[in-house]
C-alpha cells in the first residue's frame, strides 16, 4: 500500500512538472522589429540604447537588422562585417562632419510577414554634423523612415510595409501588433512592452490546471489512506 502512495504521489508531481514545461513551449514567442547594433573590430553588439540616444562619433559603424527575436540573448546579428574603412572608402572626412558607416540589413524572408520579399542588405555611409544622432544619420541615407507612435522605428526605406514590433507565436504566425516600452528589446528605438505576453512563466490557465492535478493526487493519497485504515 505505501508503494501505491508513493507512486500516485511521484505522478502528481510528474504531471504538474509537465503542464509548466507545456505552458513555456506553447507561449514561446517573439517580435518581428528592426534591432540596432553597434560594430567594432571584434563584431556586433546589441545596442543598449535606441539609435535616437546615441551620437556616435567619426568612424562608428552601425547596424540595422530586420528579424523575429524574444530579446537580445537570440537576436540575429546584421549579415556584414562592421568595416568602417570598406563602407566609407569613398566618403572622405571633412571639418565639422562626421562619417557613420551603416549596415541595413532587412532579414531573410523567413523573417517576413505575410510572405513579403525583404529588399536586399545595402551598406552606406553618411556624413552628418557631429552631433548627429544614429537616428539622424540613417535618415540621411535610408528615407523614408516610419515611426510608431512610442517612436519606435518600424520601417527602413520603407520596409516593411505596415506593421510595428508585432508580436510572433512560437509557430511563426504573427499575433496582434504590440504596443512598446522601455523594457526589452531596448535596441529597436523603444523596446517591446512589458504588456504582451513575455514567455516567462505560466499563464493563469495553466497555473489553475496544475492546482486541479494537485488536489486531484491529494485527493488519491487520502483515499489509498482510509483504504488502508
Amino acid at each position: 500500500m505505501r508503494r501505491a502512495i508513493r507512486s500516485t504521489a511521484l505522478l502528481v508531481v510528474l504531471g504538474a512538472v509537465l503542464a509548466v514545461l507545456g505552458s513555456g513551449t506553447a507561449q514561446a514567442a517573439g517580435y518581428r522589429y528592426w534591432s540596432f547594433w553597434e560594430g567594432s573590430g571584434s563584431g556586433w553588439a546589441y545596442a543598449t540604447q535606441g539609435p535616437s540616444l546615441v551620437r556616435p562619433a567619426d568612424g562608428a559603424v552601425q547596424g540595422f537588422r530586420f528579424a523575429v527575436s524574444a530579446d537580445s540573448q537570440d537576436a540575429a546579428k546584421p549579415r556584414h562585417s562592421p568595416d568602417f574603412a570598406k563602407i566609407c572608402a569613398s566618403t572622405p572626412a571633412e571639418g565639422g562632419a562626421k562619417r557613420v558607416a551603416l549596415v541595413i540589413d532587412p532579414g531573410t524572408a523567413a523573417d517576413a510577414a505575410d510572405g513579403a520579399t525583404p529588399p536586399a542588405l545595402r551598406t552606406a555611409c553618411a556624413r552628418v554634423p557631429e552631433d548627429a544622432s544614429s537616428a539622424e544619420a540613417l535618415a540621411s541615407v535610408a528615407k523614408p523612415l516610419r515611426y510608431g507612435s512610442d517612436a519606435l522605428l518600424c520601417a527602413i526605406s520603407g520596409y516593411p510595409a505596415s506593421g510595428c514590433g508585432e508580436q510572433v507565436a512560437g509557430n511563426g504566425d504573427s499575433g496582434q501588433e504590440t504596443p512598446a516600452d522601455a523594457s526589452a528589446p531596448a535596441s529597436a528605438g523603444v523596446a517591446v512592452g512589458d504588456d504582451a505576453t513575455d514567455g516567462g512563466g505560466p499563464s493563469a490557465g495553466v497555473l489553475v490546471g496544475v492546482a486541479a492535478v494537485l488536489l486531484l493526487g491529494i485527493a488519491a493519497v487520502a483515499q489509498a489512506r482510509r483504504r488502508r485504515g
